[in-house]
């Protein structure tokens, strides 16, 4: 039966190797590409146990290995150096919302509401054109209903990060995005969820309407997409019912008028 110490020693394992490897990165972010054993150096742990942690760091694709100009060891061959991915640096604190409330201020207030207004498209095209492409593609086996088109766009957005679903309800569908990479900023600048529901009504094809955002508060935005209406009742009215109607559209005959005979005098 394994002990209690040793069912802590293997429960605690996984939270400090995550916690080296947090500290693997964050070294290769302060002092750039290194090789294990300048890792290890600086830990103060063994070169073997850092390369552990680096091949499972490479193999999350937040580390990545390669070899620098003029770096050589023994024999030639160039020294392992290792630095961070994108993925690797996008785990770090990043300043991109006060960046983009910064710009979006400066323009609010020298372009108006307005110029808010064409920067938040702007950025949006990019994504509409690229969701499109897959709506447009889908759309041959899905069926040119706008609930139909939602459940591609769905799978578009969640590819682009928004983490999205469709769902079809009875008065046609609804959109929900469960993660909004600008939300902080649309809090304070409308303009970026208008210009959002503007794109969604395009791909999907039809007037949408927006129920809920993340921005404002809302766990999830969700977006209302109306089904078809029903066509109304084109039934055409029977032949005598059509002819009964064009002789009450005619003149009633006069009872009082006279024939030529009759008119003739004696």
């Amino acid at each position: 039966m394994e002990s209690t110490a040793a069912q802590s020693a293997r429960t605690s394992a996984p939270a400090d190797d995550g916690r080296t490897r947090d500290r693997v990165t964050g070294l290769l972010l302060e002092h750039g590409a290194q090789t294990a054993t300048e890792l290890a150096t600086r830990l103060g742990v063994s070169p073997a146990a850092v390369r552990r942690h680096l091949d499972s760091l490479v193999a999350e694709g937040r580390v990545a290995e390669r070899a620098l100009p003029g770096s050589v060891r023994g024999r030639g061959r160039p020294a392992r150096h290792f630095t961070l991915t994108d993925a690797g640096r996008s785990g770090f604190p990043h300043a991109y919302d006060d960046l983009a409330l910064t710009a979006l201020r400066f323009v609010a207030r020298h372009g108006g509401p307005d110029a808010v207004r064409d920067v938040a498209e702007q950025q949006l095209a990019g994504l509409e054109e690229r969701c499109s492409t897959a709506v447009e593609r889908a759309a041959s086996t899905t069926g040119p209903e706008p609930a139909d088109r939602a459940q591609v766009l769905a799978e578009a957005l969640t590819a682009e990060g928004y983490a999205a679903s469709a769902s079809a309800i009875s008065s046609g569908g609804q959109l929900c995005q469960h993660h909004c990479p600008v939300a902080h900023v649309a809090a304070e600048f409308p303009q970026l969820c208008e210009a959002e529901t503007a794109v969604i009504g395009r791909l999907v094809g039809t007037h949408v309407q927006r129920l809920a955002t993340i921005a404002h508060g809302d766990g999830v935005c969700t977006t209302h997409i109306p089904g078809s209406r029903p066509g109304g009742n084109t039934t055409r009215p029977l032949g005598p019912v059509q002819n009964e109607r064009a002789d009450q559209r005619r003149p009633a005959p006069s009872h009082t008028r006279q024939t030529a005979r009759e008119r003739t005098p004696a």
